[in-house]
């Protein structure tokens, strides 16, 4: 029979016949001769071609016959395409004659999936010349190997292996359910015994046993006809990866002893789980480490332990599945009042055939409490660096905000309708600067500017502010120490620390009350620990603030000092008074500690070290202190008795200012200010610009106002190279930033003062005009 394509050339060639017959100029004609020519050749070389396959293919067959037509395992020989073009007689009687058949038709009753088998193999022996496969099948296995015998073409043997074990007919007579599986799950044989224990014969494993996790020796349950069966299973390797799977019978042995002497006395907890998480045992260190007892044998491991994560029953059927390694974890008990936490170490066991999990317990709570303590630390480390950051940015706009607002209020008289928005404005960006010291006082990174203080002078003048904070339902009671000696304290600060613990008192007694205030001297002779924390020996003054409120819960006085945490009503706190105080008080070198009872009211005793000094460093510390001070004054302020000392020497407006700040809202408004005050102003917006301003050696500069921390350059290092040329400038520093980035720095840079901002328009003017006056007073 001719091929498809032999008739399409043939039919190709017929029709250029026509043509050129048809044809009426003899280029046409000549054309469609050459072309039916040229099809007819065509048609020749194909069957030329297919004649010489088909001598080839019989040459093949016959060299093959002579070489594998007596073998006793059935051979094929095929094409690319998987046709039929030579079987021995071994083959044919095993599967009948297949001539143009492919040899996936063949076997496609022989054994599951010959398709994707043969094509594997083929592939294979494409590119390695050989490949072989044993293959399972009904009536045991079958050993597959292909060659390439020529290009194109393969050779295939199948060699048989029937049943030589027990897993053949005769398993029918075993006593023993048995079955016989594959590697992939499939059910290839059961015996007689099985298939009257499951009522049917089951065609994959997973409809046989309820088990997940099957392992030869173990405990099993089977889907039987009348319900659940236990059994000890018994695997046996088979040949060509099959596994052949029998049930042995088990014992009733429920309420035997199973806990042995050494098990119970053993001083490590621990606790064995049934397969389904329920306890089978626990030993006496497990009992007492977990409160377990008699009544609980019911309990489940979810029950006992809150999961790491997740489900703690995942967990245990991963172990129980050897799907995970033996790992520890730190859980949670769920059945203690108090905050208990254990490192469970979980194992897989077997007893008597049946699978468990023996979990072995170690008391984490310390450790536990450690890592929680850690963690708290870097997260106020984190916070405290944060608020630093948000104080710094803040502390430019509000700079740039209150001084322009000071600039207009020049230009607007009390009378001027403008005049109270401005002063509102005013008034609110003060707050704002309030809030972001106490921003500041928590990640205790504000200025402080200690001084030598009696808390008998403070207290007795914050009297009236206090009595007028607690209102009339709350009573106010002092007392005071009559040795007590003075401390080293920021008096401001230290009188922000009282006013915040008198309003947290008076916030907690809604009913009235008392809130009592009283100070006394300690001297400790030795280290004392109170609340984790070590007071070191020496003499001390103490603040102690008592009420008669509704007390701290235990559960929230170890987060009291942490920022925005409050147990006030939305709208009724920020959260930052006591860490402030906290700051405030560790930035002085003090202690601060809290004892309270629900109910019962709270007690705040704050220790700050006692001051001891001679006289002589004491006049000198405030000499010092005298002349580096910036008062905060009122927008039209009295005038300074120092500038009016040295009046004669030098006048407000006389001086030339070297102003370097790089955000440019904080420069325009410190430019004006200084210039309205007559004062005249350079301005650069980085340090590189003041340097090379600074390159005219004709220039004179009286101070230099510069920012500490800019882009580029830094302040005090440019400072000190303009020094080298002009040593007799004076600095004035500010920053956003605490004084404490800058003390190293400005202990190197002689005759200079820090300004914090924000700053007012007179806080600027007057501490530039107090450096003036400290360059033109005579020396000693």
């Amino acid at each position: 029979m001719l091929s498809a394509r032999i008739w399409l050339l043939l039919g190709a060639a017929g029709a250029a016949l026509v043509v050129a017959a048809l044809a009426t100029h003899p280029e046409t004609r000549l054309a469609a001769l050459v072309a039916g020519a040229t099809f007819v050749a065509l048609i020749l070389v194909i069957r030329g071609i297919g004649l010489l396959q088909r001598l080839r293919r019989h040459g093949l067959a016959r060299r093959l016959g002579r070489m594998a037509g007596a073998d006793a395992s059935a051979c094929f020989m095929t094409d690319d395409l998987g046709e039929i073009t030579f079987q021995n007689a071994a083959a044919a009687e095993r599967f009948g004659p297949a001539p143009g058949e492919t040899l996936v038709s063949t076997l496609k009753d022989f054994f599951a999936s010959p398709a994707s088998v043969l094509f594997r193999l083929q592939s294979r022996a494409r590119h390695q010349g050989s490949a072989r496969e044993d293959v399972v099948t009904r009536r045991g296995h079958v050993r597959l190997s292909v060659h390439v015998v020529a290009p194109g073409y393969f050779l295939w043997r199948l060699e048989e292996f029937n049943e030589r074990s027990g897993a053949g007919r005769g398993a029918e007579t075993l006593s023993l359910p048995m079955l016989v599986v594959n590697k992939a799950g499939v059910v290839l044989f059961t015996n007689e015994a099985m298939r009257r224990l499951l009522g049917a014969r089951p065609k994959r494993l997973d409809r046989v046993f309820t088990t997940p996790a099957l392992h030869s020796g173990e405990e099993v349950s089977v889907a039987g006809v009348d319900g659940p069966v236990r059994a000890i299973l018994a695997e046996v390797p088979g040949i060509g990866e099959r596994r052949e799977i029998y049930l042995l019978p088990m014992s009733e042995r429920e309420g035997g002893p199973e806990m042995l002497a050494d098990f119970e006395h053993v001083p490590v907890a621990l606790i064995k789980f049934r397969a389904d998480g329920s306890i089978r045992a626990a030993n006496g260190a497990a009992r007492d480490l977990t409160g377990i007892g008699p009544g609980d044998a019911v309990l489940r491991i979810h029950e006992l332990f809150e999961g790491p994560g997740r489900s703690i029953s995942d967990w245990m059927g991963d172990v129980l599945a050897k799907r995970v390694p033996c790992r520890a974890e730190v859980l949670r008990l769920r059945r203690k009042d108090e905050e208990t936490f254990v490192q469970v170490t979980l194992r897989r066991v077997v007893e008597r055939g049946r699978p468990g999990v023996l979990a072995v317990l170690q008391d984490a709570t310390a450790l536990k409490t450690l890592e929680a303590q850690f963690v708290q630390s870097q997260k106020m480390q984190a916070i405290g660096q944060l608020a630093g950051g948000i104080a710094h940015d803040f502390n430019n706009l509000l700079t740039a905000i209150s001084g322009h607002c000071d600039l207009l209020l020049l230009r607007h008289a009390p009378g001027d309708p403008e005049y109270a928005d401005l002063v509102q404005i005013h008034q609110n960006s003060n707050r704002a600067a309030s809030l972001v010291g106490q921003l500041l006082a928590f990640s205790r990174k504000q200025t402080l500017k200690p001084e030598v203080v009696d808390l008998q002078d403070v207290l007795s003048e914050m009297t009236h502010l206090l009595n007028r904070l607690v209102g009339e339902k709350l009573h106010l009671q002092f007392s005071h120490a009559p040795d007590l000696g003075p401390i080293r304290a920021d008096r401001r600060q230290l009188e922000q620390v009282v006013m915040n613990l008198v309003v947290n008192a008076r916030d907690a007694m809604t009913e009235g009350g008392t809130i009592r205030i009283e100070t006394e001297a300690a001297s400790l002779d030795q280290p004392q620990k109170r609340n984790h924390v070590e007071l070191p020996a020496g003499d001390y003054v103490v603040i102690r603030v008592t009420d008669t409120g509704c007390g701290i819960p235990p559960d929230r006085i170890e987060k009291i000092f942490e920022p925005f945490f409050t147990t006030k009503g939305v709208g009724k706190g920020t959260g930052l008074g006591l860490s402030t105080v906290y700051g405030i008080v560790k930035q002085s070198g003090g202690f601060i500690f809290v004892e309270s009872a629900p109910g019962k009211g709270s007690r705040f005793d704050l220790y700050f070290p006692a001051h001891r000094s001679d006289p002589a460093q004491e006049a000198a510390s405030g000499l010092r202190r005298a002349e580096v001070a910036m008062p905060r004054a009122e927008l039209l302020p009295a005038p300074d008795p120092l500038l009016a000392a040295t009046a004669t020497t030098t006048r407000p407006g006389e001086g030339v200012i070297l102003l370097v700040e790089d955000e440019a809202p904080v420069r325009a408004f410190a430019s004006r200010a200084l210039r309205l005050r007559g004062y005249t102003v350079i301005e650069a917006g980085t340090a590189e610009e003041a340097l090379e301003t600074l390159g005219d050696a004709t220039l004179e500069v009286d101070v230099f106002v510069t920012d500490v921390v800019m882009p580029g350059m830094d302040g005090p290092s440019w400072v000190r190279e303009a020094r080298r040329d002009r040593p007799d400038v004076r600095v004035v520093f500010v920053s956003g930033y605490s004084e404490d980035c800058l003390t190293e720095e400005q202990d190197a840079i002689p005759n200079s003062v820090f300004l914090p901002k924000p700053f007012s328009l007179n806080d600027l003017t007057l501490t530039v005009q107090n450096q003036l006056v400290a360059a033109a007073a005579p020396g000693p």
